[in-house]
């Protein structure tokens, strides 16, 4: 990339308590490589439409304010669900797209994001192929969901699966206060991949005890089935906590908690209300005191109980993902491909972005229990080194410190 040519970064789908540490990689790369300028675009690329445009180097001023965004939870320059439509020639979107990066002598855009993140991708290099542009296009993956296809695992998913069995590990303890039967339903965020849900195992250890099922959205569930186990597990033992995937299906197919008729900007289904549903069918069948909780938003962003690995991760890959732009590459996805469990490794590498958009990875089958209300060794082993360590916290009135929010 010419040395003249500035960089523009955004973030897009849900936010995480490590999108920030990649931004803050992308613009350290930049600055490493030469990068004069590095503008953000506030809300993804719905707000480069509306040319909503900011300079970084008026925030990132300073190597406090970079470890700051590193603790600094959500997306820093906002979000969208925006989908761009089909590239076509003279596609009036894209065209703007376009003459909006000209504008701002733009050599590389770099999204992070998710799965529909990777779309927009994926459909801006095949533009720009079309057009014969020279701009770079590079996808930093980003999701708690965990369900990109190629990399080992993604950043945002170790800090959630770290606040997830924390939060488990309390809410079990809380569970055990009275002596009465009650079982306990903890909705944990995942539509068709089950890997935060699964993460409740993590929990489990020589201190702790972690949850009594894990109900995925990779396994039908047979419902009757289900609470006849319930029913035998409450003759054993007084509390039982449930941890289930707001995605869980029956053994057609069917979403439980489908919201009729409610789809996101990607033709998503709307899910809601899983434990609550699930709290009021047991409660009605087994007469027992039942309980609904569901963790929505907290997961996403918990700085607080940030892996370092996740987030030092999240920044390298951000920092490689500029490298790669600067060596020509377009087009394509940062990964993680894992060298060895312990002690753990991963290499960051880059692949096609048509390998990635639009693309679910699930948890497979033999990391999952026979009888399909838990997972096994194999995911324990997979997930544990992905929430190791600790970030040391700054701290103002006794309360972790964020960057300062964008107006």
């Amino acid at each position: 990339m010419e040395e003249k040519k500035n960089l523009i970064v955004g973030q897009s789908g849900g936010p995480t308590a490590a999108i920030n540490s990649s931004l803050a990689g992308v613009y350290s790369g930049a600055k490493h490589y030469g990068i004069k300028k590095v503008y953000g675009m506030r809300h993804g690329i719905e707000g480069l439409l509306a040319e909503k445009i900011i300079d970084l180097d008026d925030t990132l001023d300073s190597t406090f304010n970079i470890e700051l965004l590193k603790r600094t939870p959500s997306s820093y320059l906002g979000s969208c669900r925006y989908k761009l439509p089909k590239p076509e020639a003279g596609n009036e979107i894209y065209k703007k797209i376009f003459e909006i990066l000209e504008k701002y002598n733009i050599g590389m855009l770099v999204y992070i994001g998710g799965n529909d993140s990777m779309d927009t991708i994926q459909k801006l290099s095949e533009y720009a192929s079309m057009i014969s542009s020279s701009i770079r296009f590079i996808g930093v993956p980003k999701t708690i969901d965990n369900d990109l296809p190629v990399t080992d695992h993604t950043p945002g998913f170790g800090s959630a699966a770290k606040y997830i069995a924390t939060s488990i590990s309390e809410i079990v303890r809380d569970s055990n206060v009275y002596d009465l039967k009650s079982v306990t339903f903890v909705e944990i965020m995942g539509r068709n991949a089950g890997w935060l849900t699964a993460a409740s195992a993590l929990a489990q250890n020589k201190f702790n005890d972690g949850p009594d099922f894990i109900l995925l959205p990779e396994i039908g569930l047979d419902l009757k089935g289900f609470i006849k186990v319930l029913d035998n597990k409450l003759a054993e033992k007084n509390n039982i906590v449930v941890a289930v995937s707001e995605g869980i299906k029956d053994q057609n197919g069917n979403y439980i908690s489908e919201d009729e008729g409610n789809v996101d900007a990607f033709g998503h289904k709307m899910l809601s209300g899983t434990s609550d549903f699930m709290a009021k069918i047991v409660k009605t069948e087994l007469g027992v005191k039942t309980r609904a909780i569901e963790i929505n938003t907290l997961q996403r962003a918990a700085a607080h109980l940030q892996s370092k690995t996740d987030i030092d991760e999240a920044f390298n890959i951000g920092f490689l993902g500029v490298k790669a732009g600067i060596e020509g590459e377009t087009g394509v996805m940062m990964y993680f491909d894992r060298v060895s469990d312990a002690p753990y490794l991963s290499i960051i590498r880059k692949c096609d972005i048509n390998l990635v958009a639009n693309i679910e990875k699930e948890i497979p089958r033999g990391w999952i229990s026979e009888d399909g209300f838990g997972v096994n060794e194999k995911f324990i082993e997979y997930a544990k080194p992905l929430i190791m360590g600790e970030l040391s916290n700054i701290v103002c009135d006794g309360i972790q410190s964020h960057i300062s929010s964008l107006k």
